[in-house]
């Protein structure tokens, strides 16, 4: 038997970092260079809703959790007999749009992170869609005007919050989404003053031109921002050696962070779709579908974002995506469980709807806050359709599961029409993926086989490919080609395609009769 070669040996003996910041919990993992995690640890923390639609975090509490995260990972990984010397670099990624305002003499943070799915902003979304100029946004950013972007939450706490106001005019005022607020706290907050974000976070902002990857002058006086008044990070590809900087405390202090991208990004990366008409959908809190469509941004006629998918730097030009996004996946799970009480944990989702052959007739649009992609309908609520006295629980569940992959099968047909391309099969991921039923569900209303890994961390491990490619853990994409390709369960369609038509025909009538249950004076936000 050979010996293994030096690149065998790093590859088992070499690790990388990874910090996975959702929006519900934070978790650390430490990946072999095979791609393997040897070592995590998980952490939930607490969401604020003050009121209907409103959605905001703990700016601190997000920064402690991420920080125990590695002291507990790293004492597991130690105690396993691993050395601490051998973790190369760190990566993170984390939620996007989310966003946090701080001031740069104190480094305290002004108000909660209001987080991306929050929906105070609809009245401003309505306003700013009559500004001139409207009409010319989603041709340089890729984003339509929604409650989704960051821009829309910094004009709501521009107009709201004084003490927010007050550090504009006074020229102090920093700006960031959660990547940018966690890589200025963990290199030593205002001491070291580090503030930078990636070009995939900064393309949901609604600041960014996807053709230059600048901050635009245009979409800034747009939103009628004076870029002398707010401090914007400094816009860097995903894989750096020393933009990231390095933990400025804690068991792993020194170790450089060279890699950061968002979240769905990162799960594109994880999924290794790194050619043009590959996809993954992740069924997270919310459920994100990337396509991507190479080294020039596709601008969608059809409801869809452009954004940038990854940028590895180094001479290599930024890669673009087509992406679909529904607000509402897995936190509609949460609402059947701690809502509803119809089971005790998320697990239970699947047995539940498996009490019943089908929906019963009845189809759950889950516009919690609104409905996302291909839609953009910000005055759609939560609605139920198709409720008789046969209906039971389980009916109720499974059309709760199903509105997911409804959803899921609206944004593939705007994919195919924005790129002349049918997808023949689709890489999955997130909580909602461990499900059978949810998986074979999607199979069979989408009419294309899904892809299930084994190792379901791909947002992590894609976090720690774009941090590990810097340091030489790989350095070529051949070298990581069959990570996490091993016994993978492929769910092939089982319904005909009649049957799974006349089901979506139901949910899109269901989409149909959710719009306009908002009205504007029907608006807790001030505008």
């Amino acid at each position: 038997m050979s010996e293994p070669t030096q690149n065998e040996k790093n590859l088992k003996d070499w690790f990388v970092g990874s910090i996975d910041q959702g929006t519900t919990s934070t978790r650390f993992l430490l990946f072999n260079g095979h791609g393997n995690p040897v070592a995590s640890h998980q952490i939930e923390f607490k969401q604020f809703y003050p009121h209907s639609g409103w959605m905001e975090q703990d700016p601190w509490e997000i920064v402690q959790s991420v920080q125990t995260c590695i002291e507990e990972t790293t004492k597991v990984f130690t105690e396993l007999g691993n050395s601490i010397s051998d973790i190369r670099a760190i990566g993170i990624t984390s939620q996007r749009e989310t966003t946090v305002l701080w001031h740069r003499d104190t480094g305290e943070p002004l108000y909660k992170a209001i987080a991306w799915p929050d929906t105070r902003t609809h009245s401003i979304v309505r306003e700013l869609k009559g500004r001139k100029g409207a009409d010319r946004l989603q041709d340089i950013c890729g984003l339509p005007l929604s409650t989704y972007p960051s821009a829309l939450k910094l004009t709501w706490l521009l107009r709201n919050v004084e003490i927010v106001r007050e550090a504009y005019n006074q020229g102090q005022l920093m700006f960031g989404t959660i990547d940018t607020w966690l890589l200025y706290n963990l290199n030593g907050g205002k001491e070291r003053n580090l503030h930078v974000t990636d070009s995939t976070n900064a393309s949901r902002t609604m600041f960014l031109d996807l053709h230059t990857l600048e901050y635009s002058p245009e979409l800034l006086e747009f939103f009628r921002l004076d870029p002398e008044k707010i401090i914007l990070p400094k816009i860097v590809p995903c894989s750096d050696l020393n933009a990231f900087g390095a933990l400025a405390s804690g068991t792993l202090r020194g170790k450089k962070i060279t890699g950061c991208l968002g979240d769905q990004s990162a799960a594109l990366v994880g999924q290794l779709g790194f050619e043009p008409g590959m996809a993954k959908n992740t069924y997270g809190t919310g459920c994100f579908l990337l396509y991507n469509v190479g080294e020039r941004p596709v601008f969608s006629k059809h409801g869809l974002l452009a954004t940038v998918a990854y940028h590895f730097g180094g001479g290599q030009k930024p890669v673009y995506a087509l992406e679909g996004s529904i607000a509402v996946a897995g936190s509609a799970v949460k609402f059947v469980v701690n809502n509803l009480g119809f089971v005790e944990s998320s697990d239970e989702i699947g047995d539940c709807a498996a009490t019943v052959q089908d929906n019963g007739g009845c189809y759950f649009v889950t516009a919690f806050s609104g409905l996302f992609a291909p839609y953009w309908i910000d005055d759609a609520r939560g609605t139920m359709f198709g409720i008789t006295a046969y209906t039971e629980r389980g009916h109720i569940t499974r059309a709760v599961i199903e509105a997911t992959c409804f959803q899921t099968k609206a944004i593939l047909e705007a994919m195919e029409k924005d790129s002349g391309h049918k997808l023949t099969e689709l890489a999955v991921d997130g909580g909602m993926s461990n499900s059978d039923l949810c998986m074979q569900t999607q199979a069979d209303i989408i009419n294309i086989p899904v892809d299930r890994p084994v190792m379901r961390e791909t947002t992590a491990l894609g976090a720690a490919i774009v941090a590990g490619f810097v340091v030489d853990v790989w350095r070529e994409f051949e070298e990581i080609k069959e990570i996490n390709k091993e016994d993978r369960t492929i769910f092939r369609p089982q319904v005909s395609k009649d049957t799974s038509d006349k089901m979506y025909k139901r949910w899109v009538k269901a989409v149909e009769m959710s719009k306009g249950w908002l009205d504007s004076e029907d608006s807790t936000e001030s505008s």
